[in-house]
């Protein structure tokens, strides 16, 4: 197969990058799973926006502070800046936020200094992706390829053309290329406990390692601090940091409580993981019942109906809560335009690093980061774009008909790149995954 350009992933990076692209070239967009199964579907709390010129400040120190000041300075005043041009289009693409008298209502969550949050309910992830591959459906030059897998880059001398995939059926094909756009999302499907899905399982790290791509801060792996406790296996349910922001407290086993709900994550997570090893317990309590009935199930819905399943409601009880994997920090490294230090192949998303997020993604930014520098990467590629005309007539295609020693290769490469310090060492129920 030939394509102009190939993105690896239908979050809402690969998306808007793929919006943003000239209509005279063909895209194909390819995605492990079904479209609706990434990680910016399950977003719930919502997404920063710079409200004035006066909160800039505010929101550039927010960010910083968060992120421990490892942050790169000119991301953060690169996304920021963008941000009510990249809110104005999404609602141009028919996203609707809360609004109240005809403009928009804005949230807060934690260690942000104001409400810039613009939300959907608490599915706003779902509201935002559903609307862009929306849009991407309607367009003749995409197309989208469900239940295909990138198993490796065609590249040579530091130069991407395409992808080698693999189909639902077990087919090996090559996806020729003029550009590459990596969007293949975080890491969670590495660890024992994560609200990632599992899928996800850094496979643009591996490749990376593979052909020396350089990656940064990849031992930088948030712990979100509330997700809904259960004995049970599988992903863990997120309930989002918009909870705690519209005044929910989290409550010790005496039902008393024990910190600020609005502490940066990293720090808030050590304190819950602190008042579970002293009172021995698997969880705290995250109460919302003084928010009222009404409220409760006007601004959360989905949380609150998830809550039901488990036989808990949210109006009447406390939620039992506990830390779990929850975003990668790190990845490959990219420039401001999401270029990576290969040629023709750019990164987007939570699997590649800016450096925006520093050591502790502040909440809510991790949907305005991946369309910011999506968009830009689509920028860059339009305004250089140039036909790749040493891609190899022939490639053997039998080498990866192994795929499950390729599948457990490229976890064990992304485990060993990532190095365990202080930052990530996690208690039993955190840690990676066997193999």
């Amino acid at each position: 197969m030939k394509t102009d350009i190939v993105i690896v992933g239908t979050g809402v990076a690969g998306l808007y990058c793929a919006l943003h692209l000239p209509e005279d070239k063909t895209v194909r967009l390819i995605t492990k799973s079904s479209v609706e199964m990434s990680d910016s579907f399950l977003a719930q709390g919502g997404i920063c926006v710079l409200k004035n010129e006066e909160d800039y400040n505010s929101f550039f120190e927010d960010t910083m502070r968060a992120g421990h000041y490892e942050n790169n300075r000119a991301s953060v005043r690169q996304m920021i800046q963008k941000s009510p041009e990249i809110i104005k289009d999404l609602i141009s693409l028919g996203v609707e936020f809360e609004t109240k008298d005809g403009k928009l209502r804005y949230t807060k969550e934690g260690a942000h200094s104001f409400a810039r949050i613009v939300y959907h309910k608490d599915l706003t992830g779902q509201e935002i992706t559903s609307k862009l591959l929306k849009q991407v459906k309607r367009k003749k030059n995409i197309t989208v390829m469900e239940y295909t897998e990138m198993i490796d880059l065609i590249c040579s001398q530091n130069r991407c053309g395409g992808v080698i995939i693999r189909s639902g059926d077990g087919g090996i094909a090559r996806l020729d290329a003029d550009y590459t756009v990596l969007a293949t999302g975080g890491i969670g499907g590495l660890f024992k406990n994560s609200t990632n899905y599992p899928h996800l399982t850094g496979d643009s790290l591996a490749l990376a390692a593979r052909y020396a791509i350089p990656v940064q801060n990849i031992n930088y792996i948030q712990i979100h601090p509330t997700t809904l406790y259960s004995s049970k296996p599988g992903r863990r349910f997120l309930i989002s940091e918009s909870v705690r922001g519209e005044g929910a407290y989290l409550l010790n086993a005496e039902k008393e409580r024990f910190v600020d709900e609005l502490l940066p994550r990293d720090v808030l997570t050590q304190k819950i993981l602190q008042q579970m090893k002293e009172e021995g317990s698997s969880h705290v309590w995250l109460s919302a019942v003084h928010l009222g009935s009404d409220r409760i199930r006007k601004r959360f819905p989905n949380i609150y109906e998830r809550c039901l399943e488990e036989g808990i409601d949210m109006t009447r009880e406390c939620i039992p809560v506990t830390p779990a994997q929850h975003y990668f920090m790190g990845g490959i490294a990219v420039d401001l335009q999401s270029k990576t230090s290969m040629e023709h192949l750019y990164a987007v998303g939570e699997t590649s690093c800016n450096g925006v997020h520093g050591a502790n993604r502040l909440a809510s930014n991790s949907l305005l980061e991946s369309l910011v520098f999506a968009k830009e990467a689509a920028a860059h590629i339009t305004a250089t774009y140039e036909k790749n005309e040493w891609i190899p007539s022939m490639i053997n295609l039998s080498g990866y008909e192994n795929y499950e020693q390729i599948q457990k290769k490229n976890r064990e490469t992304v485990l060993k790149e990532i190095e365990r310090t202080d930052r990530n060492e996690q208690p039993n129920n955190l840690q990676f995954k066997c193999g």
